[in-house]
């Protein structure tokens, strides 16, 4: 009951804190607004709000903006600002909506490419977290990072010279690898209950869907562990066959032919 009620105490501070320090319940921000005379004062109010984590305030500029000025260019940025500003409120479901609404309504912007890595960005902000308090993420549902996994490939493939994509191949790594290692969580929490076909499933997806994130000899070698439990030693061999020619100079690849060679 004790460490319970640490647990709860702790996350109140935390969320007291957070909201504290990112002015997400603020009734301050409104008596700031004062709008100037054009279109690029007032969008240059709320990108000052917005620096300075005032997100109602700037909230208040870019939608004076987009409703006063519809037919002006700016009325777009101010559009984009507004994604902006649910991002940064960590607002990620009304933000992605917003990027994506962007897109459809303005395929030919040159901040395009920009709203739509952001809206493949949102899963990847949604992902599960590995706060103390909480399950390791691997425990978790893999939801978010399986949309940002599909989100940051289409980017990639839509946009080939954003220069976005740098960043977008790096997040999209971290997703892969991420997936992965739930995959390899799931099969080891089969395998403590001895549930083989259920181990083989999940590492052959990682073998499959992950085949360059170096965990081939983790894979292949648990996958000869569970064939050799089902009593099917001509599978087990295979792992082991498999792992040597995709990696034959590595330390596994001389391992598997240690085993190959030992075993009738």
């Amino acid at each position: 009951m004790k460490v319970k009620k640490l647990a709860v105490t702790l996350l109140f501070v935390a969320a007291s804190s957070g909201c504290a320090g990112f002015n997400l319940f603020s009734t301050d921000d409104a008596a700031n607004v004062k709008y100037a005379d054009s279109a690029e004062a007032n969008l240059d109010k709320g990108n000052a709000a917005l620096a300075n984590k005032s997100y109602i305030e700037a909230q208040r500029y870019f939608d004076f903006v987009k409703s006063k000025y519809p037919y002006l260019e700016v009325a777009k940025t101010a559009e984009l600002r507004l994604a902006d500003t649910d991002f940064e409120r960590e607002k990620y479901i009304e933000a992605r909506d917003r990027y994506t609404n962007f897109v459809k309504l303005h395929p030919t912007h040159p901040r395009v490419d920009y709203a739509a890595y952001r809206a493949a960005l949102t899963h990847y902000k949604e992902m599960p977290s590995d706060f103390f308090l909480l399950p390791p993420s691997d425990e978790k549902d893999q939801g978010a990072l399986k949309g940002a996994a599909i989100s940051l490939n289409d980017f990639i493939r839509t946009y080939p010279g954003s220069e976005w994509q740098p960043e977008a191949k790096k997040t999209l790594a971290d997703v892969r690898k991420r997936l992965a290692d739930h995959e390899l969580y799931v099969a080891s929490f089969y395998e403590k209950r001895g549930r083989w076909p259920a181990v083989i499933n999940r590492l052959n997806t990682v073998a499959h869907d992950y085949p360059d994130l170096g965990l081939d000899e983790k894979v292949y070698f648990g996958l000869y562990d569970a064939y050799s439990k089902l009593k099917d030693p001509d599978k087990a061999k295979e792992a082991l066959r498999t792992l040597i020619a995709r990696a034959p100079a590595s330390e596994g690849a001389k391992r598997a032919q240690s085993v190959l060679s030992t075993s009738k």
